[in-house]
């Protein structure tokens, strides 16, 4: 079946010829103009991939995207016309799988709508074996299934989903060296970001969490030229 996706947008003649185009590239496109029209959308017909304006009013984009990603494994593209690195991280963290600024070349917006719906495809036809549900260092065990962090004494460490995302990743990969690149597409699914120095940024708040000394840290080791080691248990 042809792919599906909603653009969200208030702006009406952006919405409309970003339809139009979506259309000539043989999506299945529908509109909507707040959050309430998409909720009605998605109910009778669920979407592979959203196209969400982060400036709406009601809920904006990045409520929306929380939202979304709470429930649902759907592609989210994040357009705004703010080029601020803050946003950009924040929507990252709360679930997004890109953003775009306006105003876009369609030519680039299309690359990337191509390239998600494509690992999006791969990540729902793979039948990987189930992980160990939990990983545990030092005094914390990473519960995988329940998406949470505990201390030894049983205490919850609150995770964003990319501070989950990326520790679930390290967890998978102790004692190897993982560049920025390859943590970027393990964490959000996809081999390209607009600043790969997002993995600093949730390097550095992890490294607050977990780390007795974030200045000098046992389990999150950089290496430098080249990025990160998960050091092991027994290290």
């Amino acid at each position: 079946m042809t792919q599906h996706i909603v653009i969200v947008e208030d702006d009406s003649v952006t919405r409309r010829r970003l339809a139009a185009s979506l259309k000539k590239q043989m999506y299945r496109v529908s509109e909507a103009e707040d959050a309430a029209q998409m909720e009605e959308i998605l109910a009778r017909d669920p979407a592979d991939l959203l196209l969400v304006d982060i400036n709406l009013d009601g809920k904006d984009g990045l409520t929306i995207t929380r939202e979304q990603r709470a429930k649902s494994n759907v592609g989210i593209i994040l357009l705004t016309s703010r080029d601020d690195q803050i946003d950009r991280i924040v929507g990252l963290e709360m679930g997004a799988d890109d953003y775009v600024t306006k105003p876009f070349d369609k030519r680039e917006l299309f690359a990337r709508v191509k390239n998600l719906l494509m690992r999006i495809d791969e990540i729902r036809s793979a039948a990987p074996a189930a992980p160990n549900p939990t990983a545990r260092f030092g005094r914390w065990t990473l519960d995988r299934s329940r998406r949470r962090l505990e201390n030894g004494e049983g205490a919850v460490e609150a995770l964003t989903r990319a501070e989950f995302e990326l520790l679930h990743a390290f967890t998978q990969y102790p004692g190897v060296v993982l560049s920025r690149d390859r943590l970027l597409e393990l964490v959000q699914h996809r081999r390209w970001a607009p600043d790969n120095r997002t993995i600093d940024v949730l390097v550095g708040r992890l490294r607050k969490k977990i780390e007795e000394d974030p200045a000098q840290p046992d389990w999150i080791i950089t290496v430098h030229g080249e990025g990160y080691l998960f050091a092991t248990s027994d290290n």
